[in-house]
């Protein structure tokens, strides 16, 4: 995990034993597991870790304003959907919570002999598991600039996801965090938005001054899987 820049994340870490740092490969290395898994990154204790800190991380309610204008009583946890909040490029982009394996650093892909496909970037290794590594950016059609900031590339982080049981990595620019949403605060697709990326969207909410396209996660995961095959 990377020094964060972000005073919630500095303050979640702190809750957090971040062993990697005192006994581990950026400590004095005197962990008895680093000599199974080589590198902290492999080891389910750094993994439980990166899991424990996106919980902790902000998590916004978005209801409908409606609502609150009525007085109405608040939405229950049971009406609200979880969403994990990213962006690639210049899109904030979401996808079911539920999907979430796990967020790491960037790590090394390795390209496939024989293959020439945008969107299957190669293969790339989590804690001792070879997994798939593909480009949402190039699925989507969303440009991403080569000229990012040391900032930017600090915020860069891969995400692990599980669909049906197929575990895929990709890349994203920043990671928010999870949002709770209810139905009534999605909206539509605009009819104007039809680059790759409007194909994908189920629905948009709105957040921050954002427009996020909440992905179809049936849509995607099927255009993967023959991008694969």
């Amino acid at each position: 995990m990377s020094t964060s820049l972000d005073p919630q994340t500095d303050t979640a870490m702190a809750l957090i034993d971040d062993c990697w740092n005192r006994i581990g490969v950026r400590g004095d290395a005197s962990c008895e597991r680093l000599s199974q898994h080589i590198d902290c990154r492999n080891c389910q204790v750094h993994a439980r870790a990166a899991a424990e800190l996106l919980d902790r991380l902000l998590v916004e309610d978005i209801g409908d304003s409606r609502y609150e204008q009525a007085e109405e009583p608040q939405q229950t946890a049971a009406d609200l959907r979880s969403l994990l909040l990213f962006r690639i490029g210049d899109e904030w982009l979401a996808l079911p919570t539920a999907l979430l394996e796990e967020i790491t650093e960037l790590r090394s892909v390795h390209r496939l002999p024989h293959r020439q496909n945008a969107i299957v970037l190669g293969i790339t290794n989590i804690r001792g598991a070879l997994v798939t590594c593909v480009s949402l950016a190039a699925m989507l059609g969303i440009s991403s600039d080569n000229l990012a900031t040391a900032r930017q590339e600090l915020l860069r982080r891969m995400l692990i996801v599980r669909h049906n049981g197929q575990i895929t990595a990709f890349t994203a620019d920043e990671v928010h965090g999870t949002l709770r949403i209810a139905a009534s605060a999605q909206q539509p697709v605009p009819t104007t938005l039809t680059r790759a990326a409007g194909h994908f969207t189920s629905a948009v909410i709105h957040w921050n001054g954002h427009s996020v396209g909440l992905l179809d996660q049936e849509l995607l995961f099927h255009t993967l899987d023959r991008s694969l095959a």
